[in-house]
């Protein structure tokens, strides 16, 4: 448990006021009717897949009643977008921002020094927002998801790179 007066509590406490709502098991169904209106079909997570993911080990959730979500992952120094999502209705409001901030946050909370995802390559309005966030190209995996398009490889640091 997070002390409320350590740097993480008080930070916890921040997302919390900005509407956030730290996402468990509990909230699978919420998180995959998200996803569902966020992706196509064949893209979409389920509930089991939400409540799996959140399951692993270092896995973490945050999710916004207005309709958006991220999962990701912390594993020794280095953390991992799982997915973002946010619904049809909900974009251009600053969700997705506010989402990735919080993610970005918790993962440096919990030790990572640098961040990964992967995002479609004809996903420009995430792209841009990956991009606004400090996030750069290191990979692409050809042909990746079921539509034919790439994922690009992108990884922000969360520290400075010469902080110990």
């Amino acid at each position: 448990m997070t002390p409320a007066g350590s740097a993480a509590g008080i930070v916890a406490a921040g997302l919390v006021a900005a509407g956030l709502v730290a996402a468990g098991p509990a909230h699978a169904d919420a998180l995959a009717a998200i996803h569902q209106a966020a992706f196509p079909p064949d893209a979409a997570w389920g509930p089991q897949v939400m409540a799996l993911q959140l399951g692993l080990p270092g896995a973490f959730g945050w999710i916004d009643p207005r309709g958006g979500m991220v999962l990701a992952r912390v594993a020794a120094d280095e953390a991992e977008i799982l997915t973002l999502a946010v619904a049809p209705d909900a974009r251009r409001c600053g969700l997705g921002r506010a989402l990735l901030a919080a993610a970005m946050v918790t993962a440096r909370g919990r030790g990572a020094r640098k961040m990964f995802l992967e995002v479609a390559s004809l996903n420009a309005p995430a792209r841009m927002l990956y991009e606004r966030a400090g996030f750069a190209e290191v990979g692409r995996r050809r042909r990746y998801y079921p539509s034919g398009d790439d994922a690009l490889v992108l990884r922000a640091d969360l520290v400075a790179p010469d902080a110990p």
